[in-house]
């Protein structure tokens, strides 16, 4: 194998550790998301995402990008939690194509009820994890991050 080829390895290596550290984490919060709460992971992200636009809105474009989805994907989750009365999506006045999301009072009182259930579960899940040699790294670089400004 030469340079190239180890060099190609190491990356698939972390790629996968990657995958498996996140794959553990999503496990631990859409399970007790969704026993405590009735909601899923990225149900709970685009709440997230909605709320820390302190008061805004979000286009569907940034809404996608904020839960890794397609466009398809989003309008019907955002449908979704439209029908749960969670969010409202509202047509922009200067470009009758462009739809903003925002959070209801309902949504933000979900949120604010299941931050604590996600905050705790990531926070067990991600104790366990360092406890793995393979993924401990990994772990140790997420406590290492500088924190979020308001967060």
């Amino acid at each position: 194998m030469g340079i190239a080829d180890d060099a190609v390895e190491i990356r698939a290596h972390g790629w996968r550790t990657l995958a498996a550290l996140h794959g553990k984490l999503e496990v631990a919060l859409e399970k007790a998301l969704q026993v405590e709460h009735g909601l899923s992971v990225v149900e709970y992200t685009v709440l997230d995402a909605l709320n820390r636009q302190d008061g805004w809105h979000m286009r569907m474009q940034q809404l996608s990008r904020a839960t890794a989805l397609s466009g398809s994907a989003t309008t019907r989750l955002v449908s979704r939690l439209e029908d749960r009365e969670l969010l409202t999506r509202i047509l922009c006045k200067e470009d009758r194509r462009g739809i903003y999301t925002e959070l209801t009072d309902a949504g933000r009182a979900l949120l604010a009820k299941a931050r604590p259930t996600h905050d705790e579960a990531l926070e067990k899940a991600l104790a366990e994890a360092e406890q793995l040699p393979e993924l401990a790294p990994l772990v140790g670089a997420l406590h290492a991050l500088p924190p979020q400004p308001g967060g």
